[in-house]
């Protein structure tokens, strides 16, 4: 096979590996950030609507949005590290067949959620903790939402395929293209033409299809080094296996997200009522910014890693792992005194009542108090991923989530702690669940791969 330009500079195994990885981090780190537009912005248009019952509303909706996520990520961060592993190896043909295979499985996936979702939205959304006040709210978001949802299989399932080519700008575009009409169209629709939640959810719609479009329009044309091709797209057991296996860890980490939003909003509702839902709606979206700068961190590194875990290159391996670990521990411990030191300000860019904001700040405190504890979960969970450790992977996905934060949502409240019981456990799972997954990290891969070292 022809060695095209694209490849030589996309090789991974030579240059430096924290160069290699700023490379790649960086547009992807500015990816996730853009990409969390897509939901952070209509929360901020919808917190300015009077009351918070349209807020309330969007975040009954982020437990049934994360498990369509969920679903892109168990083809897109399954298929994707596997390609960068045969692109090391210098299998193209098999790369490009894991592609189109993660590709017939993200439309299957995309029309039977559909179906799913339309048929049974009003007693998922009950369970998942709507009131009649919040139901119609609710409704009005999700029936739109999940009419596109084959567009989120495509844009955020197949964009990680263009940074495992090496792309990661080209992944960033395609991600910016998509919020920046968000951007412009969530205040024409929810204030302009006065459609409320439906108008959010509508200029979500449309600009996940503009993405997905984008990703096709790349992956089939000339420049990229894999391409999507007709003659890769059916399915193959042992391959779809493979792809399932590892995309695993992405899928249980959206899911257990997904089960504790649920866990935590019909806590809160039973406990503090509608108000401590929509402060939990405006925790999970400060979260989720200031998380993605690690999160494209450590995604950053995926590629570089599987790639020269395929080349055998085992010592410039560690000098990525450390670089990482360096990298993603120096972001945390910045944000997580800024967000300690800054809680109101935070707040108000959701949202600006009184009452909000004076039982939010205790509440994203506490909260947020071992933050900077999350970083050695994406540490360790990158790596696993990046070198194909699924079984690892899985299980520190549910760890944290499953076995740590869900127990303790229920228990804590329980036993005389209230409201404060569902934020505090999220610190303790970070503590918990962070450290057992970066030391089993360092003793399972880290230390072994020392000794394979050339």
């Amino acid at each position: 096979m022809r060695v095209t330009q694209a490849q030589v500079n996309n090789d991974f195994s030579k240059g430096s590996m924290a160069r290699n990885i700023i490379r790649m981090a960086v547009p992807m780190t500015v990816a996730q950030l853009i990409n969390i537009l897509y939901n952070v912005v209509d929360r901020m248009y919808l917190g300015r609507l009077p009351g918070h019952l349209a807020l309330t509303g969007l975040g009954l909706c982020l437990p049934i949005i994360s498990i369509l996520m969920g679903f892109a990520n168990l083809c897109g961060t399954g298929g994707a590290p596997l390609c960068s592993i045969h692109r090391g190896r210098g299998e193209q043909e098999e790369a490009e067949r894991i592609m189109g295979n993660s590709f017939t499985l993200l439309l299957l996936f995309g029309l039977s959620l559909t179906a799913v979702c339309l048929l049974f939205r009003r007693p998922i959304l009950y369970l998942f903790g709507a009131s009649d006040l919040t139901f119609p709210y609710a409704r009005d978001y999700l029936t739109i939402y999940i009419l596109g949802t084959v567009f989120v299989m495509i844009g955020l399932g197949m964009n990680p395929f263009i940074n495992a080519q090496g792309f990661s700008r080209m992944g960033m575009i395609t991600v910016a293209v998509g919020a920046v009409v968000n951007i412009v169209l969530d205040p024409i629709f929810i204030f302009g033409l006065d459609m409320g939640v439906r108008g959010a959810a509508l200029a979500t719609v449309i600009s996940q299809g503009c993405s997905a479009v984008w990703v096709l329009r790349f992956l089939t044309g000339r420049r990229a080094i894999l391409k999507l091709r007709l003659s890769t797209l059916p399915l193959h057991s042992k391959r779809v296996r493979r792809i399932l296996a590892l995309g695993t860890s992405g899928f249980v980490m959206s899911m257990t997200n997904s089960l504790v939003q649920v866990l935590c909003n019909a806590t809160l509702q039973a406990c503090g009522g509608e108000l401590y839902v929509a402060i939990m709606t405006v925790i999970n979206s400060i979260r989720e910014i200031v998380s993605m700068p690690v999160q494209g961190i450590t995604s950053g590194c995926q590629p570089v890693l599987g790639y020269n875990y395929g080349s055998r290159e085992y010592r410039r391996l560690r000098q990525g792992i450390r670089f990482t670990t360096v990298l993603a521990m120096a972001y945390s411990l910045t944000v997580w005194l800024l967000v300690l030191l800054l809680p109101g300000l935070l707040i108000r860019i959701f949202n600006d009542e009184p009452e909000l904001i004076a039982a939010g700040i205790p509440a994203l405190r506490l909260y947020f108090a071992a933050f900077f504890c999350m970083s050695f979960q994406f540490i360790g969970q990158s790596v696993f991923v990046g070198l194909g450790r699924s079984r690892q992977a899985v299980f520190f996905s549910l760890l944290r989530k499953a076995f740590i934060v869900a127990p303790l949502t229920l228990a804590l409240p329980a036993l005389g702690f209230g409201v404060d019981g569902v934020f505090l456990a999220e610190p303790v799972s970070n503590v918990v669940g962070g450290l057992a997954c970066v030391i089993t990290m360092y003793f399972m891969v880290y230390r072994p791969l020392g000794r394979l070292e050339r």
